[in-house]
């Protein structure tokens, strides 16, 4: 009569091979977590501190909304494009060639368009970009979901933040 722990076909050694094999991947599970915990933080902690600094409330992430800019930013991988997803949420759109790119960089190229924004006018000054700050800025904005992807071939790194409700709106003030 075979025992219980041959009846599952697997030798003691084996067995402690199948053991080892699910520690490793659930290292590699808390890796990619806290992989990705630490990009929504550098994706956040920018954008919250730009809103505290003009009393708005901060933006919460929303997996809902990070699904989508996964998606998107997925779909870039081909061509890394700057072209807009069209999709229900503000967004803000980024790629820098080569690799090494980190969240933080594209947040704060986005926010860097601060003194282009004259409030009093509600417009940005001569023509140049401020509506990717202006979206971070929104008042009625609460929500964020980010991604960031390689973009095949070499051709750089792609990111993506979508804001839920989305902003900048024709003739409304974003605070």
């Amino acid at each position: 009569m075979a025992s219980s722990r041959r009846s599952s076909g697997l030798s003691s050694g084996a067995a402690a091979l199948g053991i080892a094999l699910l520690v490793l991947a659930a290292s590699a599970g808390n890796a990619g977590a806290s992989y990705y915990g630490e990009m929504r933080r550098q994706f956040l902690a920018q954008q919250n501190a730009a809103r505290a600094s003009l009393g708005l409330a901060p933006l919460a992430w929303d997996e809902r909304v990070a699904a989508y800019a996964r998606a998107y930013a997925e779909s870039r991988r081909g061509d890394c494009a700057l072209a807009h997803s069209a999709g229900p949420y503000g967004e803000n759109l980024f790629w820098g060639s080569g690799t090494g790119w980190a969240p933080a960089q594209a947040v704060a190229a986005w926010l860097s368009e601060r003194p282009r924004y004259d409030y009093w006018t509600n417009s940005c000054y001569g023509g140049s970009m401020c509506g990717h700050y202006t979206q971070i800025m929104w008042r009625s904005t609460r929500r964020v979901g980010c991604a960031m992807v390689a973009c095949y071939g070499g051709r750089g790194t792609f990111i993506t933040c979508n804001y839920d409700p989305p902003g900048n709106y024709v003739g409304l003030r974003p605070y």
